[in-house]
């Protein structure tokens, strides 16, 4: 990690040399090396989750949502991939109230997995965080209010973590010091791009609830981020997955791990419901950068795909693939 925070920012973590590969595709022996399209494969691969909600004592959130659970579902989910990622990205709001022993909860439930895949965790603190105690608890620095932001170098990607946070509300906004902080770091030009990572995304939403909850003052963001090197906004907060565009740079937002929100009905009366929870899948090629939602469900799946039928379908000539796999059957 490349650490340039205000005073009190994330601690450093182990980071990729320029130009090295993570293996995250996830495909191995000779196919590994075969192109079966136009794309080569991603650069840099990153595990995005939000929203953990996690609380002391395994509490259920609101009475109803088993948390600890859900987030031990979505790593296992995140396990069976296969692949070695050059981040897992957490958005926010990591616990509910900020608790100590929910905030040493969700360490003793994903540095473990993170070290199997060996993977960088980056913790993006949420309006349900508490500045003093997510340093003091989850990030081993010293307790205070700063705003809590670090850079990492993926490898030549440059990853920001930026504090959205307000002390005593639930909406977000970026102060002076923290957007000149970020105007420096994006000054200089990273080999392959940076993302940005944040929790209140910098999009609007169709729920009035978080419109009142949006993050404040985006215009200030967005002439700092104007002609930089930023590929991306990975966010949190909305508890569904959506995306748009800020100032032309593509913004993704990850659905919660904890609950996520109905939507299929009126937007005044969407509420919180124990299903739907998602992580995604950040992929970094040379010249776009996708978002692929990945479910967290128990259901029966086909057998028709494995690493078997790719491993014969890169033993084909290009041709072969084509006629082997594309060429409708007679009718």
């Amino acid at each position: 990690m490349v650490h340039t925070p205000p005073p009190g920012g994330l601690p450093t973590a182990p980071s990729l040399a320029a130009g090295a590969s993570s293996g995250a595709s996830g495909r191995v022996g000779p196919a590994a090396s075969v192109q079966f399209g136009q794309y080569p494969p991603a650069r840099r691969t990153i595990v995005h989750l939000s929203d953990t909600h996690l609380l002391a004592g395994d509490a259920a959130l609101g009475g109803r949502y088993d948390t600890s659970a859900n987030l031990r579902r979505t790593l296992e989910s995140v396990e069976r991939l296969g692949i070695r990622p050059d981040a897992i990205v957490f958005t926010g709001d990591l616990t509910d109230l900020g608790e100590p022993a929910a905030y040493a909860a969700l360490r003793g439930a994903v540095e473990p997995v993170a070290e199997r895949l060996g993977a960088p965790v980056i913790w993006v603190a949420g309006n349900h965080d508490e500045r003093a105690a997510m340093r003091r608890d989850l990030l081993e620095l010293e307790p205070s209010e700063e705003p809590i932001t670090g850079v990492w170098n993926l490898g030549g990607l440059r990853v920001v973590a930026l504090d959205t946070t307000v002390p005593g509300w639930h909406h977000g906004d970026l102060d002076a010091a923290q957007l000149e902080w970020l105007r420096g770091v994006l000054a200089t030009p990273a080999p392959l791009g940076t993302i940005i990572t944040m929790h209140h995304p910098p999009l609007p939403s169709h729920l009035p609830l978080f419109d009142i909850l949006e993050l404040r003052d985006q215009r200030r963001l967005a002439e700092v981020l104007a002609g930089s090197d930023v590929r991306a906004i990975l966010a949190g907060h909305l508890h569904y997955s959506t995306s748009g565009t800020f100032v032309g740079v593509p913004v993704s937002v990850a659905a919660a791990t904890c609950y996520t929100m109905d939507l299929a009905r009126p937007a005044v009366d969407v509420n919180g419901m124990d299903a739907g929870q998602s992580f995604q899948l950040v992929h970094i090629y040379d010249d776009t950068i996708t978002h692929a939602v990945v479910p967290v469900v128990d259901a029966e799946v086909g057998a028709y795909f494995s690493a078997e039928w790719v491993e014969r379908m890169a033993a084909l000539t290009p041709a072969g693939r084509l006629e082997a796999f594309s060429r409708k059957p007679a009718r």
